[in-house]
């Protein structure tokens, strides 16, 4: 019999707010974190804005030199880890570590380090290149660091996969604690590719919205005027603990984390299947996994890109899995937000689902102002809603085919 796992910790760094608090207000106000970019010289680019963390302070959490010794993306992950582990509750000192691990995502990792190490190659030579440069680009880095962190002596390790990285990151935690293998996981995703290759890269792909007049409602999942996603950075951290454990130390618990759906599309490299019925069976496999009926769903934190393949994928894909009964679940994008943060959106998203569970309310999707035909269900435009959710699902689809759903659902 599979063990329970439970969500005791909760840590988040956005374009909203560096921390869990900052984060979920702004999520309830309807605000968004997109603006003008702040950190490189953007003004050859076709498109001016992304979704910055503004207000994130190093000194919080590291000294000046272990901060020069992290890229971006790991000062993000280690800080939202920090947070999630403080809000946990924990005794460090009466926790095994033999039987503590982690699982980090990112999609990129250290692309900050690689350009700036590469422009002093290019200007100076190879010498000049730092001895920190493999060690602080590597996506693996942010596990490693919550190792060295904590004292974790067991499971650990760094997972890739595009888009769906944080959710693929949660659901391997997930059945680490089920399996036995572990009895408490620190867990989540974090990226930081706001830099002019990042940026550089996905207007070639022509995958951003370009509406510089108007950043504040450029990212708008599933509305017909969309016209391309936000880049935006961050990270979300959780710590998973098997539930009697939890239950045993007096936990606070936000919700239990029932299950995890993955499939692959087999189709192309960045485009997904168009029908979804591939993306539809992970969320039905998480379902199935949970032995949670679809009735039972009351909720699903979309992908929900604002790209005009993602959207009507993903409302096939939900229209495929739940049948007549999908135009009565609640849908909404937290991207519309924040932007996409790329390997760490599925971490911060079931970060935003978890406490949507625990406060009985659904986030809403902003800048939702033109139905298009082909998404027609219920996006909560605008405006979240009071809902007493029993049963959540978080979708990630990323580059390579890659589906996850993971699947929350509220203490019994």
């Amino acid at each position: 019999m599979k063990r329970r796992v439970v969500v005791t910790g909760l840590g988040a760094v956005t374009p909203l707010g560096a921390s869990l608090k900052s984060f979920w207000s702004g999520v309830l106000a309807g605000s968004h974190g997109f603006g003008t970019i702040t950190r490189f010289d953007h003004a050859a680019f076709p498109v001016h804005f992304a979704a910055e963390v503004k207000d994130f302070d190093t000194a919080k959490y590291f000294s000046a030199k272990d901060a020069r010794h992290l890229d971006r993306f790991a000062q993000f992950g280690l800080a939202a880890a920090i947070d999630a582990m403080q809000d946990s509750g924990l005794d460090l000192e009466k926790v095994d570590k033999a039987r503590m691990g982690c699982v980090w995502a990112s999609g990129i990792g250290g692309l900050e380090e690689i350009e700036r190490n590469h422009r002093l190659f290019l200007e100076k030579g190879p010498s000049r290149i730092s001895p920190f440069f493999i060690p602080k680009l590597m996506i693996n880095a942010v596990a490693g660091q919550i190792a060295i962190q904590f004292g974790i002596q067991s499971v650990n390790y760094g997972v890739t996969s595009a888009c769906a990285s944080g959710g693929h990151a949660l659901g391997l935690a997930l059945r680490a604690i089920q399996s036995g293998e572990c009895d408490l996981m620190i867990s989540g995703g974090s990226e930081a590719t706001v830099t002019a290759l990042g940026i550089g890269g996905f207007c070639a792909l022509r995958a951003l919205s370009k509406r510089n007049d108007d950043p504040a409602t450029a990212s708008r999942p599933f509305s017909k005027d969309r016209d391309g996603f936000v880049v935006g950075e961050g990270a979300g951290g959780m710590v998973l603990e098997e539930y009697e454990a939890a239950k045993k130390r007096g936990a606070r618990i936000y919700a239990e984390m029932l299950a995890v759906g993955m499939t692959d599309d087999a189709h192309h490299i960045s485009a997904p299947v168009p029908d979804g019925h591939v993306a539809a069976e992970a969320m039905r496999g998480a379902c199935k996994e949970a032995g949670v009926s679809l009735e039972e769903v009351d909720y699903i934190n979309a992908h929900g890109t604002s790209t005009q393949l993602n959207d009507v994928m993903e409302t096939r894909a939900i229209k495929v899995a739940f049948g007549s009964r999908a135009k009565e679940l609640q849908v909404s994008s937290t991207k519309s937000q924040i932007g996409h943060l790329l390997g760490a959106s599925g971490a911060v998203e079931a970060v935003a689902t978890v406490l949507a569970i625990k406060e009985r309310v659904v986030p809403p999707t902003i800048n939702y102002r033109t139905p298009d035909p082909e998404c027609d269900l219920d996006y909560v435009p605008n405006e979240p809603r009071t809902f007493q959710i029993r049963n959540a699902l978080c979708n990630s689809f990323g580059f390579g085919g890659h589906n996850v759903s993971t699947l929350f659902g509220e203490m019994r």
